[in-house]
């Protein structure tokens, strides 16, 4: 009767590189792609930001007959304004809680009349400058 041998449960150097080599190439594939969310994210709060302000100042408008002006801002949504024109029939409490910050820490923009149409609300991006490209540009309640 001969001795049995003991099997020997591991892995060779060559399966293991082969693993290591795999595991490469897929992060070489996925991670652009996964670093790439973050600022999707951003610019995506970014549009529903400026969309619940629109929507914010469209009560407003429906209570006073105007839209705040460019004086009077955003911050007519939070506290009654002052100055022309008068907000008569502003509503106790305000239209939103607090004005947020854009994603990247900023404040949003208002400007009434606007460029782009009747009002206009931005972000002015990553950059915090007008313009720019990808995660610079601007995100505007025309960009929706």
């Amino acid at each position: 009767m001969q001795p049995r041998r003991k099997s020997t449960a591991g892995f060779t150097l060559v399966e293991i590189l082969v693993v290591v080599v795999i595991l490469g190439i897929l992060a070489a594939v996925v991670v652009p792609r996964v670093m790439d969310q973050p600022d999707r994210a951003r610019i995506t709060k970014a549009h529903a930001d400026v969309q619940a302000l629109v929507t914010s100042l469209n009560l407003y408008r429906l209570d006073n007959h105007h839209y705040p002006s460019t004086n009077q801002g955003l911050q007519s949504l939070v506290q009654r304004p002052g100055g022309q024109p008068e907000a008569a029939n502003w509503k106790a409490g305000g239209y939103i809680d607090r004005l947020p910050k854009d994603p990247w820490g900023n404040d949003y923009q208002y400007l009434n009349p606007g460029v782009h149409g009747e009002l206009d609300v931005w972000s002015l991006g990553a950059d915090g400058a007008l313009s720019g490209e990808g995660i610079n540009s601007d995100v505007g309640n025309w960009t929706q």
